[in-house]
């Protein structure tokens, strides 16, 4: 599939997240099938098959709260404002957050330059997840990292599609890839939704399937929820509490019926518009809201934008976002270190690389 890129940057602001869109080579809004690289063709050694973590599909039955407390605390980084760490009831048992830090791949397998995740042959992108890993562990030895792949399942399009949704649903094959890579490292999986013309209601039911195993979670992104009419890649897009609120609803309900841990929901965020009216997203026990910067730039301007969109607007856990390409296209920037985000305030528990 062709794609187009496409960067704008609004006063002091981040820029676009990521903004390469997948042209629409199909007439109905799905993708077409296309097999997916499931394996490294350049003869190198393959990846060693065993869990770096403990099996990610099997939970822990009861909840440690002191532990909760504990590590809930040490992110909040000694902040004195009041506001970290968010005052929430606990969630049920299973609970992935605060007792790991994710380290996630993002990106999607028809596509280099939407991610890392779809950059490279599977060996070679595991290879450097791991790398990624270590960095995390080694700076900051007091809580263990999880690895993932956060997968874009739904792409916002510059193409309106037969529907008119500026929107492509991938094919399932192409998740059940991405299961399959992650399972050679006991990763969690995130399916992140890019809604375009379209609108949760009608994109995250779709995804149940997936939503009913374990260790598979979701992100939805507002940069691409295109209410104004105005095309993906034009402008910046938004997403209400109530939009929130719909998909937190659906996992909690999804998890009470399967019996199912915590669903992890992570939002993505680089501007004020992206997410209005955050006082009103509510909180359940069986989902945990990740408010994620997702935006690039030199690290001052993603220093100033976690603090007034994270910071400043908590929901319940913090995300930060790193490019290993947009991040150092100004002059003398450079991408973030593990210990340079870290000295945020507070830290965040999820961690995404594109």
């Amino acid at each position: 599939m062709k794609s187009i890129t496409w960067f704008t940057r609004p006063s002091r602001l981040v820029v676009a997240a990521c903004l390469p869109f997948m042209l629409n080579a199909c007439s109905n809004g799905e993708a077409n099938t296309t097999k997916a690289q499931t394996s490294d063709s350049t003869g190198k050694p393959k990846v060693e098959e065993k869990p770096a973590v403990a099996d990610v599909t099997k939970p822990a039955l009861t909840l440690d709260t002191v532990l909760f407390d504990r590590n809930n605390l040490h992110l909040a980084n000694g902040d004195s404002s009041g506001r970290w760490p968010v005052k929430t009831p606990y969630p049920n048992a299973g609970a992935i957050l605060p007792y790991k830090r994710i380290v996630a791949y993002y990106g999607n397998l028809y596509s280099k330059n939407m991610g890392v995740l779809g950059e490279y042959p599977p060996d070679e992108m595991l290879q450097k997840l791991g790398a990624e890993v270590k960095k995390w562990e080694a700076a900051d030895s007091t809580m263990p990292v999880q690895p993932a792949l956060h997968y874009i399942a739904v792409t916002a399009q510059g193409a309106p599609g037969k529907d008119g949704k500026y929107r492509l649903r991938m094919p399932f094959k192409q998740i059940d890839s991405i299961l399959k890579i992650a399972a050679r490292i006991n990763a969690l999986v995130f399916l992140d939704v890019q809604v375009g013309f379209s609108n949760v209601q009608a994109e995250i039911p779709l995804l149940e399937q997936y939503l009913k195993m374990p260790h598979v979670h979701l992100g939805i992104d507002p940069e691409f929820s295109m209410k104004t009419g105005k095309r993906p890649g034009t402008v910046i897009g938004t997403m209400d509490a109530a939009d929130v609120n719909f998909v937190s609803d659906y996992l909690s309900n999804l998890a009470k019926a399967n019996n199912l841990p915590p669903k992890i929901l992570v939002v993505h965020r680089f501007t004020q518009n992206m997410v209005t009216n955050y006082k009103n997203i509510k909180i359940h026990p069986n989902v945990q809201i990740v408010m994620d910067m997702d935006g690039w730039g030199e690290p001052s301007l993603k220093h100033d934008s976690y603090k007034a969109y994270v910071w400043k607007e908590p929901v319940q856990f913090a995300g930060f976002k790193l490019f290993y390409k947009n991040d150092i296209r100004k002059q003398n920037s450079h991408m973030l270190t593990p210990q340079e985000v870290l000295a945020q305030k507070p830290q965040p528990v999820y961690i995404q690389y594109q």
